[in-house]
């Protein structure tokens, strides 16, 4: 069983390093690994109301995810960048991740639902934290996704 440190930082609170690190593991399974070409970088990233979670196993980052917090309330919260690096798939960490970042959405904004662009073969797996599909699935860089919400009637669940 590894023990991990989970870090919650809003954009401005990262540091050039810590950065780096989360933007590298993102390019790493993103880019290379499901070889998908696409601008990363979003400019996003160092937002105030952008919150990073930094998942560390022996000072490594294991995972990561952002929300992004749009500022009108009736919007929901977006989960995205969800990553996990190789070496710590396969242990329940993505169910962590999720529950991590349903707390947060739930303890900062309270009643806010939540929304997700689901790759379109892991509708049962984000099923499981009470994200429901909106829309169809359509193609974005090549992978089948579909956009999830999970509302508040859904929250619970």
């Amino acid at each position: 069983m590894r023990s991990y440190d989970w870090i919650w930082q809003t954009g401005p609170e990262l540091d050039p390093a810590g950065l780096y690190t989360l933007l590298s593991l993102r390019e790493a399974v993103f880019v290379v690994e499901q070889q998908c070409a696409y601008q990363e970088l979003d400019g996003r990233d160092l937002a105030a109301s952008t919150h990073h979670l930094q998942v560390l196993a022996a000072n490594q980052l294991a995972a990561t995810l952002r929300l992004l917090v749009p500022d009108p309330v009736d919007q929901p919260a977006s989960i995205g960048r969800v990553v996990i690096h190789p070496a710590h798939r396969g242990g329940g960490l993505g169910h962590d991740l999720m529950r991590a970042a349903l707390t947060r959405i739930e303890s900062l904004w309270p009643g806010r639902s939540a929304r997700l662009s689901a790759q379109a073969h892991l509708q049962a797996y984000y099923g499981r934290h009470g994200f429901e599909p909106i829309g169809d699935i359509y193609v974005e860089d090549g992978i089948p996704h579909i956009d999830m919400q999970r509302t508040r009637d859904t929250q619970g669940k």
